[in-house]
């Protein structure tokens, strides 16, 4: 009976470990050296220090099996451009505020975020034109983010923030990684479509921001923080 006990343990703990191989072989990085991809941010509110961007690039360093170095250079409202490199790894849940998961993942499949402790699920897919070529763009969200990526690359490529004292929009613009340019689209339709989120974003902070005047105004009652509903 020791015997088999033994044996039972033993295979068990095989299988756990070919399992735990065969989740990170099944991440998938769909970015190369030299890719870049580049924003427009537009934030609302009282920004505070490292979120007052008005532009964004990330250029990929080195890609070694699943880990990225990647070099972000953000461009603040007063001209200062600041540097800095960043190490991610979808396979072990190092995607910082889902800036890149797992490539290829379709509605209903999910990545590990290690900051969140818990797997994120993707919700849903659809065309979108993203940096002047029409791409498959996947999307999740939580109370206070909604995010999409360009489903081939895993990288994002519009994105919602929404903190407490601001909200942040950015949305790519140019990139290497697929063919087309922000350029090769119609500029009336393209800056259209992006004044009209921007004016979501700034209903939807005004709407925070009236919901907690009045939460502060009730005497005796314990309220919760103000959340965004998609």
């Amino acid at each position: 009976m020791e015997h088999r006990h033994r044996l039972f343990c033993a295979v068990a703990l095989i299988l756990l470990f070919l399992g735990t191989n065969t989740a990170s072989a099944e991440v998938s990085v769909g970015i190369k050296k030299d890719d870049w991809i580049e924003y427009q941010v537009f934030p609302t509110g009282a920004s505070s220090e490292g979120h007052n961007v008005t532009w964004a690039r990330l250029e990929i360093l080195d890609v070694q099996g699943t880990e990225i170095s990647v070099n972000i250079t953000t461009k603040a409202s007063n001209g200062t451009f600041v540097s800095d490199v960043e190490n991610f790894n979808p396979a072990e849940g190092r995607v910082g505020i889902w800036f890149m998961i797992p490539a290829n993942l379709n509605p209903g499949e999910s990545f590990f975020d290690a900051n969140m402790g818990r797997n994120v699920t993707v919700e849903g897919s659809q065309e979108r034109i993203i940096a002047g070529q029409t791409r498959t763009v996947t999307y999740a969200k939580t109370t206070d983010r909604i995010k999409r990526w360009d489903k081939a690359t895993g990288v994002f490529v519009e994105t919602i923030d929404v903190t407490p004292n601001e909200t942040l929009y950015a949305i790519a613009e140019k990139t290497n990684m697929w063919s087309g340019q922000a350029i090769g689209v119609d500029p009336l339709i393209f800056y259209s479509s992006i004044l009209g989120v921007l004016a979501a974003v700034i209903i939807v902070a005004v709407g925070v921001s009236v919901s907690r005047r009045k939460m502060t105004r009730r005497d005796c009652k314990t309220t919760s923080p103000a959340k965004l509903e998609v």
